[in-house]
């Protein structure tokens, strides 16, 4: 990872590129004009450090011709781990399909101004935030949870998390409105990880993009008002699951 005098308007990059040269000239050259960089060397490395939490980006600078996973299977899986712009980086033009899969294309040799310019300039071809399919809760820490407590316990958590989440609408609301990106960041991070930790998929998604797209507000706006139905939903299900 690369950060040094990062600028925190600036998104979050997370470049995979298996040219260990290519690599390095990249994230220097971003890092050295105030992004956070942070690489990875394959498919398969970028979706273990998504999975991890290892990395939150605002954009995905994917090279068009990498080993192994790649092309639009990587894509969409790279979609399914982050709210990020997915943006090809390739010294020729790749084929058709594979820039329409893609919210935009850079061709290298290129610098920041050209990743500014080209940032923003597509609609993230992303899925719905919270969708009737999405699971409120994760089926596996659910089971976990009833393996290792009681009802009334696990009632108690989950009615928690509802609490906690409807005083982080009402501050969250407020840092939007003031424009506090900051604070923003903040309770995202916060809500990711203790919605992740009970296993309140929705919600937790809802976080990490608060915390990626804090700099965005007006997208922020718009996960607020998911976070609202997340909320809902988990205490629909809480009222089904575990009646009072």
């Amino acid at each position: 990872m690369l950060g040094i005098g990062e600028k925190h308007e600036l998104p979050t990059v997370f470049l995979i590129d298996d040219d260990l040269v290519s690599r390095e000239v990249i994230a220097t050259v971003l890092t050295l004009h105030g992004h956070l960089v942070h690489t990875a060397e394959t498919g398969s490395d970028a979706l273990q450090m998504l999975g991890s939490g290892a990395v939150t980006p605002g954009v995905v600078l994917m090279d068009a011709q990498l080993p192994g996973l790649k092309g639009t299977e990587l894509i969409e899986k790279l979609r399914e781990g982050c709210e990020a712009e997915i943006i090809l980086i390739s010294g020729s033009r790749p084929g058709d399909e594979l820039v329409g899969a893609a919210d935009g294309f850079l061709l290298k040799p290129f610098g920041p101004q050209d990743l500014a310019k080209e940032l923003g300039q597509h609609k993230p071809k992303t899925k719905a935030v919270v969708e009737d399919l999405d699971p409120v809760i994760n089926p596996e820490t659910l089971a976990q949870f009833r393996q290792l407590m009681t009802e009334a316990t696990i009632r108690e958590i989950y009615s928690a998390v509802v609490s906690d989440l409807h005083k982080r609408q009402d501050v969250l609301e407020r840092a939007i409105a003031e424009g506090n990106s900051e604070e923003v960041r903040r309770l995202g991070h916060a809500i990711k990880g203790g919605c992740g930790m009970a296993g309140a998929m929705q919600a937790a998604r809802i976080g990490s993009i608060f915390e990626s797209k804090s700099d965005q507000l007006d997208n922020c706006a718009t996960a607020l008002k998911d976070l609202y139905t997340a909320t809902q939903r988990l205490e629909r299900m809480l009222e089904k699951e575990f009646p009072a």
